[in-house]
């Protein structure tokens, strides 16, 4: 939060009359007047920087949104500055502020804006163009010297009324907008207190930058994000970076891991090194009843363990402090692109090895993939071996490495047509284009990867295969010796075969 600095100033009071609700009037901003906001910089605004038909700004006390007051009734471009009137509700708070007001002890405003529109000068002074006044608040010591009081227009305040309907209605109008939790990122600062405000989640790349060389600033990011989302952990470990962080990194995966992503990636659970995945090895025996009351068939349900292991994927880099320095967030941004990059690269090549290894059943392709009949031959010949040793399942996917799936899109019928034609697929056998890696074939979803080795062929049954994995992230760590950081990016990722019979691997 950013707070001005300045010095009390004395106001004019005046009474008010019987008929008329409280209301004070003065000076809320003066112009090309330069203020210090408690995070050290300087600010003035420039003459039209409010919108004066703006929708009303709260009034409230020490920039408290839950201390409402009344609203900014009229705001007024002077050539001294915003010039404002404002409307106290009939409640007994705003009746105490009146008398407050009324004795001195309150005498002046400050405002809380947020800049839209701004420029920074050589010295480090912030003019601010275009600005939205967001609530001015009743002080004893202001952000400007010139911010004041210059009227209040009140009657006698009585020491104990007896609430009554018209109260009642007036302080419900004045509190029925919502306040949001405060959060205190804003993409521009702040200028004084703006409660009600969006948070903007910080990327990977500025959480590391305000983590490695900005200590008030992340501090201030750790409290934004504690209340955004405050079953997040953000300085229980130093140096990791919070999932919501990190989570965008990793959403980025998408379109690169086509293995994984065929087959999703589940939960890893927790605990331990590895984890016990239950099979059924021999079912359960179902019969038809010879008749009623006689005995039922029995049978034996046998469940093995697959016991999976956790498998670490990892790298670090180091920057010296000074690259940071010159060149952060961005140069921190392309390290952590760069490592999502190749960390989705190498658990996908995980992923596809494991596959193809674990695909121990296999059919002969024949000796020409140029050719639709072989593909059609070896696809329903896999078909119906998944079908029958699988206890009934049917294939889902057609796996294939690149060049046999430069094959497929060149596969054409005795007419010389495309079976996958891009436009007015009239006697396609699927939707394969050269603009996506994936498409259909012969009625499977087809997953294109690089990480295959050349000539590999799979047909298989989706719920044989299984990915586990737990999304880690970044980790940045001090070096002092070498004034540099180190950052590192990690994750734990499983894939194991469930069930080999569900799928079928070409031979040439």
């Amino acid at each position: 939060m950013i707070r001005f600095e300045a010095d009390p100033t004395l106001i004019t009071a005046q009474a008010g009359d019987a008929t008329q609700p409280a209301r004070i009037s003065g000076l809320a901003v003066p112009w090309d007047v330069v203020a210090t906001v408690s995070d050290g910089t300087s600010v003035q605004f420039a003459r039209g920087a409010f919108d004066v038909t703006q929708k009303a700004a709260k009034l409230i006390e020490n920039h408290d949104m839950s201390q409402l007051r009344g609203v900014v009734s009229t705001l007024t471009d002077s050539p001294q500055g915003l010039e404002f009137e404002a409307t106290l509700a009939d409640t007994r708070a705003s009746r105490d502020a009146v008398a407050l007001l009324q004795a001195g002890a309150y005498d002046s405003v400050s405002v809380g804006a947020h800049p839209i529109t701004f420029t920074t000068d050589p010295a480090g002074v912030m003019t601010v163009t275009e600005a939205r006044l967001v609530e001015l608040s009743l002080v004893a010591v202001p952000a400007y010297a010139e911010a004041v009081i210059t009227q209040v227009a009140a009657t006698a305040a009585d020491p104990d009324p007896e609430p009554d309907t018209e109260e009642q209605e007036m302080t419900d109008a004045v509190t029925a907008e919502p306040i949001a939790a405060e959060a205190t990122i804003p993409t521009n600062p702040i200028i004084y207190a703006e409660a009600k405000r969006a948070f903007v989640m910080p990327t990977a790349a500025e959480y590391i930058s305000a983590m490695l060389c900005h200590p008030a600033r992340f501090a201030d990011m750790q409290a934004g994000i504690q209340a955004a989302a405050p079953d997040t952990l953000v300085g229980d470990v130093p140096g990791i970076i919070p999932l919501p962080i990190v989570t965008p990194v990793y959403n980025n995966f998408r379109g690169n891991r086509p293995v994984i992503d065929a087959f999703g990636a589940r939960a890893l659970p927790g605990g331990g090194s590895t984890f016990i995945r239950p099979k059924v090895t021999t079912n359960l025996s179902i019969a038809e009843q010879a008749t009623e009351n006689s005995a039922v068939q029995i049978g034996t349900l046998v469940v093995d363990d697959i016991v999976v292991s956790k498998i670490s994927f990892a790298g670090t880099t180091t920057l010296s402090e000074q690259v940071i320095d010159w060149s952060q967030p961005e140069v921190i941004g392309v390290v952590l692109d760069d490592m999502a990059r190749i960390y989705a690269n190498t658990t996908d090549n995980y992923a596809a090895d494991t596959l193809k290894t674990g695909a121990t059943e296999t059919v002969a392709f024949g000796n020409d993939a140029t050719n639709p009949a072989q593909w059609a031959d070896f696809v329903s010949t896999a078909a119906q071996d998944i079908l029958t040793n699988s206890n009934g399942n049917l294939p889902t996917h057609l796996f294939v490495s690149p060049n046999m799936w430069g094959y497929l899109l060149g596969l054409v019928d005795t007419a010389g047509r495309p079976l996958f034609p891009q436009l007015g697929p009239m006697n396609a056998y699927g939707d394969l284009t050269v603009t996506e890696a994936m498409g259909m074939a012969f009625g499977l979803r087809v997953v294109v990867d690089r990480n295959f080795a050349a000539d590999t062929v799979i047909v298989g049954n989706a719920e044989g295969f299984e990915v586990y994995e737990q999304q880690k992230g970044a980790i940045a760590v001090d070096v002092p010796s070498t004034l540099s950081r180190t950052i590192a990016f990690r994750g734990y990722l499983s894939a194991v075969m469930i069930d080999a019979d569900k799928f079928i691997k070409a031979t040439f």
